[in-house]
């Protein structure tokens, strides 16, 4: 599994976790659920902000692998 993938699966994790929908985690960062779809599944082109808005809004984090 590549970061990209990893990270999309890490916030749909925690989407689930929280008991959220794509659609209201969407409604959270700003963006459609679309993006929030791209973002879990690791497909598309998201911005990094729009990734970073989405995983804060679920309790992570992002940080460099080398940190």
């Amino acid at each position: 599994m590549d970061d990209v993938q990893a990270v999309g699966a890490s916030i749909r994790s925690a989407r689930k976790e929280a008991g959220i929908t794509q659609g209201t985690l969407a409604d959270l960062v700003g963006t459609s659920s679309r993006t929030i779809h791209a973002i879990e599944t690791g497909t598309g082109n998201p911005s990094l902000g729009t990734v970073a808005a989405a995983a804060n809004a679920v309790g992570l984090h992002l940080r460099a692998a080398d940190d």
